[in-house]
């Protein structure tokens, strides 16, 4: 929704200036009119540039819809209309979140699916979000679908939680040493430097390559930032292709270790979703089309749009699956096989989902408990090539003293 200033008189005739939010100026008279006032007039309020960071604030988060499903989900069980469902929920809610459901319960209380009124906010509620809801609506089974997909994204959250929580310690460690490296060779070791030149120290190879580093960040450290900035920048844009995001997509599942566990919580999110999926009522085929849009891998999805086109041929799902072992592990085709014989392909699914997330735990402890050592090797090989580097020559100077 926007806001709107405005000046209108009440109805002693006094003039009353204020702000009102709404979809857009004709709602916002509307609602003023219904307080009684006449408008004198109406214009948007201008956002300031630097209000970027009240806009990050209100960011709708994977927390919000999580929570906006589980809340609408009970309702709808307890009985309670969709409109007064969401009334309510617009009134619990804040910020941008706020708005959005607001404007969600104008479109259905205008007529429209509740399906059609979220497909409105892409940003905020996926096309897997959208397609479970408009199976709901069609097959008259809204409160179970919400409900399944309220638990579904309870356990991506929990799942995504785990991963978030054991990168924590190594991000802070990097970026840690990478601060005190930089810190160390643009202000600490010039001073050294000058120390050496005043008695024409002899220094050992470490030093010199040392003060060669430091001479190049202290004198031009702003174009080494600056380079590095343009480096990301052009990594962007290199990655916002669509060659460059396929090549970058590969090697990230190609890296020992980090790409396995990649790999291992894509298959997770996706076996997950497409049992939600077909268990809802989503067609296998409709399913797999929005599965190959939503996964945030390209390999992942070139493989799923061509199983889509396999399938739509008439083969087998488990057969289009086993033709793509680049992307799919055997085990996932051989489940679904089972699946097909026995007619429960969305239960095997949420089998295979769970054992993936198992296998992903444990990828996920591995590397935490690899990490560790890792980095501790890392900063004594630093911390070595630093007394080398510094106190040896220093050393050398007061014994010759």
């Amino acid at each position: 929704m926007k806001r709107f200033k405005y000046k209108a008189r009440n109805k002693d005739g006094g003039v009353v200036v204020g702000e009102v939010e709404a979809v857009n100026d004709i709602t916002a008279a509307k609602l003023l009119r219904q307080k009684g006032l006449t408008i004198i007039s109406i214009n948007p309020k201008r956002e300031l540039g630097f209000n970027f960071l009240k806009k990050y604030k209100e960011k709708v988060t994977s927390n919000d819809i999580t929570n906006f499903t589980r809340q609408f989900a009970t309702m709808i069980n307890a009985g309670l209309p969709v409109t007064e469902s969401l009334l309510i929920l617009r009134n619990q809610s804040k910020g941008r979140f706020q708005a959005i459901i607001g404007e969600i319960l104008s479109d259905v209380e205008g007529g429209h699916p509740l399906s059609s009124a979220l497909a409105k906010h892409p940003r905020a509620f996926s096309k897997t979000y959208i397609a479970l809801v408009k199976s709901g609506e069609v097959g008259g089974v809204l409160d179970r679908v919400l409900a399944r997909l309220a638990d579904n994204l309870e356990r991506q959250q929990e799942f995504k939680g785990k991963v978030k929580s054991a990168m924590i310690y190594p991000v802070i460690i990097v970026f840690g040493m990478s601060a005190v490296a930089f810190i160390m060779l643009t202000f600490v070791v010039p001073k050294l430097t000058e120390l050496y030149d005043q008695f024409d120290a002899d220094l050992p190879i470490t030093t010199k390559v040392l003060i060669a580093l430091s001479t190049v960040m202290s004198k031009f450290w702003p174009f080494v930032l600056i380079g590095f900035a343009v480096l990301l920048y052009l990594f962007r844009l290199y990655h916002a292709t669509k060659k460059g995001k396929k090549k970058i997509d590969q090697l990230i599942l190609k890296v020992p270790l980090v790409g396995d566990l990649t790999k291992k919580v894509i298959l997770t999110d996706l076996t997950r979703t497409l049992s939600l999926m077909v268990g809802s009522g989503v067609s296998i085929l409709e399913s797999l089309s929005i599965s190959s849009e939503v996964v945030g891998n390209t390999v992942m999805s070139e493989s799923l749009d061509d199983i889509s086109t396999m399938v739509e041929k008439g083969f087998p799902v488990a057969y289009s699956f086993a033709k793509h072992t680049e992307a799919f592990p055997p085990i996932l085709a051989q489940m679904i096989s089972v699946g097909e014989e026995t007619g429960k392909v969305d239960e095997v699914l949420e089998k295979v989902s769970h054992v993936f997330e198992v296998e992903s735990d444990a990828k996920l402890k591995a590397i935490t408990a690899a990490i560790e050592p890792l980095i501790l090797i890392v900063l004594g090989v630093g911390v070595a090539f630093l007394v080398i580097s510094i106190i040896m020559p220093i050393y050398n100077l007061t014994t010759q003293l």
